[in-house]
């Protein structure tokens, strides 16, 4: 295959869609990271720093 084969079948769309909705991958790393978050103040306690 030439150069400008694989640039215009890498430009063509698929017919298919193949990929996660980006909203549903940011609300999956959203509620992750807030999960995390609350870990780490429950973690904490409240206690005092050292």
């Amino acid at each position: 295959m030439s150069l400008n084969e694989i640039i215009l079948a890498a430009s063509e769309e698929p017919e298919v869609w193949a990929g996660a909705n980006p909203w549903v991958v940011g609300i999956v790393v959203l509620a992750f990271f807030l999960a995390a978050l609350g870990a780490l103040v429950a973690f904490g306690n409240g206690r005092e720093h050292s």
